[in-house]
């Protein structure tokens, strides 16, 4: 009887060790949840492919670096380009068209690097009636394109609108009448500078004077007249 008392208090006591064990150990999970679920601890989240660890205990919060991170470019567009004056001649009539021709008008022409007093100059001319191309306008400056293709700026009142033109070719024959058949009267060498007196619309020919002889010469063989360009008699 004493032994059956002595082994059903051991049980008790045993019982009480294991529940007082378990106590200190973890506690039971609420009804229905995983236990494990409530260990386990979320990843860390992803910042561009590293881990974000968390800030040192007393780490204060810093304002991001704005050259770590610059702004975005923004595009600016330039401003529209204002139109050029139109200016017209003293006597109404409109500007004239680019390009044009003009003859040099002083015994000697500068031409320079730029439209202005300042620019150096790269050409001394002296050749009075040579035909140049006009190209550009600026202010009182003019950038023209010369027989051999040379351009640069001139003043503008070193320019005159009297038609002139260059034989630069080669040798050319003036001729009584419009035709390759027709008779010679000069034969001009090639550098001679005459003027041009009618240039007919769809016509190959042009009624030029060279000093005191006159004539017809080829649209090809003269510089100084725009592709199918019309001259009116002067």
């Amino acid at each position: 009887m004493r032994s059956g008392v002595l082994h059903f208090a051991t049980r008790v006591v045993l019982a009480i060790a294991v529940a007082t064990g378990c106590a200190g150990g973890a506690s039971a999970a609420p009804p229905g949840e995983n236990p494990a679920a409530q260990t386990k601890e979320p990843p860390p989240k992803q910042v561009h492919g590293k881990p974000r660890r968390p800030p040192a205990a007393g780490a204060k919060a810093r304002a991001p670096d704005p050259k770590s991170h610059p702004a975005a470019p923004v595009a600016v567009a330039p401003p529209p380009p204002r139109p050029a004056p139109v200016r017209e001649r003293p006597n109404g009539e409109p500007p004239p068209k680019l390009p044009r021709f003009a003859a040099l008008k002083t015994e000697e022409t500068n031409m320079r690097k730029g439209p202005g007093q300042r620019y150096p100059i790269d050409w001394v001319y002296k050749r009075r009636d040579l035909p140049v191309e006009v190209e550009r306008e600026y202010d009182v400056w003019r950038l023209v394109r010369d027989p051999d293709g040379i351009q640069g700026w001139v003043h503008q009142v070193t320019l005159s609108d009297r038609r002139t033109f260059l034989v630069n070719d080669k040798d050319a024959t003036l001729r009584a009448e419009p035709n390759d058949k027709a008779a010679a009267v000069a034969f001009l060498k090639v550098g001679v500078i005459g003027r041009l007196r009618e240039c007919d619309q769809g016509s190959k020919w042009c009624q030029v004077q060279v000093s005191g002889f006159r004539g017809y010469l080829r649209r090809d063989q003269f510089w100084g007249l725009l592709p199918d360009e019309v001259v009116t008699p002067s």
